[in-house]
């Protein structure tokens, strides 16, 4: 049996998203199908649209989702329907190196649904991140549903499925930040945001928000940062270095992705200190550091993966710590759109208007 939804769909490189009708099947063994209450709007689906990812058209783009769980197929007994779920694109195989060896963050072999959702024409949909949330249902692997308190709205909920839990996790996680250290962010959109957010919730005393815009500034304030600075009036580096007695900051996380940031990154940090890559660059970016420099500064570069997060661990407990006053996960939806609305939400989002859009369903 299939059920026929709307949902938004990527047609072609480039093209225009449209709204069509999709048949999700009943799940099969291992499988969830959810009934998605909402789903922000991630840049990772615009690099889906514009072919940046792969050429696998058409896409069912949205993947940071949260939902209710409307049926289960055999061998699942971590969730039932009825659970209300955040939807993750890391659902950890528990076998593979990275999982024998106790680091399931790094999990090698994730699943997805065996199924294909499909156009009804019969054409297959390529989900976004094996989730494909921007539509009334869809169909996934059982491990990609993580239970959480059904307290907390679903529009908040599912940040914790891509962009906010990359930053909060980029600090809390990769970075390790603690009490007392200097934490410097540069870029502060939704992912960078975050990251101020995790710097906060995790002990850092001066947090400093890194942009070229006064608006994204704004929002870094609002969540968390002690300090900031527009990178279009002050040196970045020297500023940074200003702020933390002449030496650097302890972490300083590149949510940005470009070369040009990951330098002021690696220089913006104190000896032995910690630079985080977030944001993602695109293949054609490359980098050049004096390796005398690599050397000499010590300290660790690292790449942060969906905020090496492990969503049975950190999504309840972060959600637990948002209904407890703790982390303000409200402050990043800027509105609330429906399925039509998402093409001008890739447009807002590319003029830097929102931190999120959250399509409500």
């Amino acid at each position: 049996m299939t059920t026929t939804v709307r949902g938004v769909v990527s047609p072609a490189k480039g093209s225009p998203v449209e709204i069509a009708d999709v048949l999700v099947p009943d799940p099969g063994p291992g499988e969830a199908l959810v009934r998605v209450q909402a789903c922000g709007v991630c840049h990772t689906d615009l690099h889906y649209r514009e072919g940046g990812i792969n050429d696998d058209f058409p896409f069912l783009l949205g993947h940071e989702a949260a939902g209710v769980v409307e049926a289960v197929g055999d061998g699942v007994d971590e969730i039932g329907p009825g659970d209300f779920v955040v939807l993750n694109w890391r659902a950890v195989c528990g076998r593979c190196r990275a999982c024998r060896r106790g680091r399931p963050w790094y999990c090698f072999n994730t699943h997805n649904a065996a199924q294909r959702m499909t156009l009804e024409d019969g054409t297959p949909l390529s989900p976004a991140l094996g989730i494909g949330a921007f539509a009334e249902k869809t169909l996934v692997h059982a491990g990609q549903c993580t239970k959480v308190d059904p307290a907390a709205k679903p529009e908040v909920a599912g940040l914790l499925g891509c962009g906010v839990m990359a930053g909060l996790g980029a600090a809390m996680n990769t970075g390790s930040v603690g009490r007392g250290d200097a934490v410097a962010v540069l870029g502060c959109g939704g992912v960078g945001c975050a990251a101020v957010a995790g710097a906060r919730l995790a002990g850092a005393t001066r947090i400093i928000g890194v942009d070229i815009d006064d608006r994204k500034l704004r929002w870094a304030r609002e969540l968390g940062a002690t300090d900031t600075v527009n990178s279009t009036e002050t040196d970045a580096v020297e500023a940074i270095r200003s702020l933390t007695g002449g030496f650097g900051a302890d972490v300083v996380i590149d949510a940005v992705g470009r070369p040009e940031t990951y330098q002021q990154a690696f220089y913006a940090r104190d000896l032995a200190g910690t630079a985080v890559l977030v944001g993602v660059p695109t293949p054609d970016m490359r980098l050049e550091l004096p390796l005398l420099d690599v050397f000499g500064r010590g300290g660790a570069l690292k790449s942060s993966w969906y905020g090496d997060c492990l969503p049975s661990r950190d999504f309840p407990m972060l959600i637990d710590l948002y209904l407890q006053g703790r982390l303000p996960l409200d402050a990043f939806v800027t509105e609330t759109i429906g399925l039509e609305d998402v093409e001008e939400a890739f447009a807002a989002m590319s003029r830097g208007e929102v931190l999120r859009s959250v399509v409500l369903l």
